[in-house]
């Protein structure tokens, strides 16, 4: 068994205690992460489940329990065989892609973005020692670079949801290329537009109940401290138009694009979660552990600012909704990666593990969070 270091309990607000757990890696461990700087809420606590994931971005797990790591920098996927268990273990399954960001499973294989395309990995937990080299799907995205990772995912109809993000900060490109999110056969065929107007998008997931496409939206820069809000969206049909460059935030007229389309025209978001927080994994939390008042509220990772006076974001946010899919109340989960105003760990997705436990991936630390309920 791995060793187990405990914190003194720090408090979010004066009723609040924290309990806090780091679990070490196997072998040499790597210097300790100072979770006692984690806050949560009552009965919540959080442990490290591996540090050895260099730049950790995206994450999937199989029904069996491998979790599968995107990265943006070191152009390689991961693979955490027994994630939830006593000896996690950590292999590279993909090298030498462009920003592989996203993740995702269908039927037994395993898919990766690559900026300009989708690649595909085969009977991917049969062959984790020795992966095969990865299959191309489709290469029909754009090549830029700026904002060119993605996020990807499966959804409710088998189809691959591909984002394709604005190529600069703010600009008009062709709606059907950038901008978007687009979604495609897992043979890569079909591949069609699902929503316009979306600058850059690096989380989305579908309501469990209605299966209704949710994702968040990055703002765009140089507009002040304080303006445009990061954005959580919700689309309610095929082809909706979001608002970038015209509007941001449902109601902030851009200063170049602005007077060519008013606000209204467009899909407001149904949540305004502050300037430049970086918003990015976000998902339904869909598991029984958390008590019965977090069932189907939205969990975003904020990777947090980079050209703001004062940080802002670093942290993990929760989105309560309504029975009709209204925003009704938003609030700080997890927060504490920043210090000083320095961050020394940036959360980027979310995710609900099988035991109802919640996953964040943390691409400046290089590791893997698990946050449990345990009063």
């Amino acid at each position: 068994m791995r060793p187990v270091l405990h914190f003194m309990a720090r408090t979010l607000r004066p009723a609040s205690l924290l309990a806090i757990v780091l679990l070490a890696g196997t072998g040499s461990a790597p210097a300790a992460l100072p979770l006692d700087q984690v806050r949560l809420p009552p009965g919540f606590r959080i442990e490290v489940l591996t540090q050895d994931v260099p730049g950790a971005r995206a994450m999937a797990m199989s029904p069996s329990g491998t979790l599968f790591v995107g990265s943006r920098s070191e152009g390689k996927v991961y693979a955490v065989t027994d994630a939830l268990g006593a000896r996690p273990r950590v292999r590279t399954v993909a090298t030498g892609l462009r920003m592989p960001v996203g993740v995702a499973l269908h039927d037994g294989s395993l898919y990766a973005s690559s900026v300009s395309k989708i690649v595909r990995i085969d009977h991917i937990e049969a062959s984790l020692d020795q992966p095969p080299a990865p299959a191309v799907v489709s290469d029909r995205f754009p090549t830029d670079g700026h904002h060119g990772w993605k996020f990807i995912a499966f959804g409710p109809d088998g189809y691959l949801y591909v984002p394709v993000g604005a190529p600069c900060n703010i600009c008009a490109p062709d709606e059907n290329r950038y901008a978007n999110i687009m979604k495609m056969k897992p043979d890569g065929s079909d591949l069609q537009v699902v929503a316009r107007g979306v600058r850059n998008t690096v989380g989305f997931d579908w309501h469990p109940a209605t299966r209704e496409l949710w994702f968040t939206d990055n703002g765009r820069d140089r507009m002040g401290d304080d303006v445009p809000d990061d954005e959580l969206n919700r689309a309610t049909a095929a082809g909706q138009h979001f608002g970038y460059p015209y509007c941001h935030a449902g109601t902030v007229a851009d200063p170049e694009y602005g007077s060519q389309r008013p606000c209204a025209e467009f899909v407001p978001p149904v949540a305004r979660l502050g300037a430049h927080v970086a918003a990015l994994g976000m998902r339904f939390y869909t598991g029984t552990q958390f008590p019965a008042a977090y069932r189907h509220n939205v969990f975003i990772a904020e990777h947090g600012s980079w050209d703001r006076s004062e940080p802002s974001g670093y942290r993990v946010v929760r989105v309560a909704l309504d029975d009709a899919g209204k925003a009704v109340r938003q609030e700080v989960f997890a927060q504490g990666w920043l210090r000083g105003g320095r961050p020394w760990g940036r959360p980027v997705d979310v995710l609900v593990a099988p035991d109802g436990s919640l996953l964040v991936s943390d691409d400046l630390a290089g590791a893997i969070y698990r946050i449990r309920y345990r009063p």
